[in-house]
C-alpha cells in the first residue's frame, strides 16, 4: 500500500514571521537554498516569481504575504520548500510550487492524537488551509493543508504562468 499524506505522520517544520509551521512530508519534494528567482510581471503580490529546477519551471510564493503577516526576510537561513499540490481532490495532476521560509527546521513526528482542529475564531476567516494545530513540547505548530493554501483561481493563474514560462 502506497503511503499518502493522510497516513504519514511526519512533518517538516519551518518558521514564518516568528511562528512555527509544518507541512506533511508526503507533500514535499525537496528543500533548496534560494536560487535566482525570475519575477513575472502582473503576478499577485504573494507570487514572487519562478525558478528553474533542473529544467522544470517552479513558481515560488511567499506565505507571509499570502497570510498578510509581512514578507519573508532573505537571510542565509532562508529556504524554499518545493511542494506538490493537488489542485482538486479528484485531480491526478500535481502542481509543483516553491514556498519561501524564514528557516527550515527539521522533520518531526506528530501523532494524530496530538493534533487539534483548526481554531474556530467566530468571524468570517477562512481557515481551510490549516489542517490542525500540532501540540509538541508545550508549543503549537500550525500544520498547513498544502492543497488548500491557494484558491482555485490562484491555482489556475499559477498553472497559466508555469505554462507560459516553459
Amino acid at each position: 500500500m502506497k503511503e499518502t499524506a493522510s497516513t504519514i505522520h511526519q512533518y517538516l517544520t519551518f518558521r514564518l514571521a516568528q511562528e512555527q509551521y509544518a507541512i506533511n512530508v508526503g507533500s514535499i519534494k525537496e528543500v533548496l537554498g534560494v536560487p535566482k528567482v525570475t519575477r513575472i510581471p502582473k503576478m499577485p503580490d504573494f507570487m514572487c516569481g519562478i525558478i528553474n529546477l533542473r529544467g522544470t519551471v517552479v513558481p515560488v510564493i511567499d506565505l507571509c504575504k499570502k497570510f498578510g503577516i509581512g514578507e519573508v526576510t532573505h537571510t542565509p537561513d532562508t529556504g524554499i520548500i518545493v511542494t506538490e499540490i493537488r489542485p482538486s481532490a479528484d485531480s491526478e495532476e500535481l502542481l509543483i510550487i516553491g514556498i519561501y521560509s524564514d528557516v527550515v527546521q527539521k522533520v518531526i513526528t506528530i501523532e494524530p492524537e496530538s493534533i487539534e482542529p483548526p481554531p474556530k475564531i467566530g468571524i468570517a476567516i477562512d481557515t481551510a488551509f490549516i489542517q490542525g494545530m500540532g501540540h509538541v513540547d508545550n508549543e503549537f505548530i500550525i500544520i498547513l493543508n498544502i492543497n488548500k493554501i491557494l484558491s482555485g483561481s490562484e491555482l489556475l493563474e499559477l498553472q497559466a504562468e508555469v505554462a507560459q514560462g516553459q
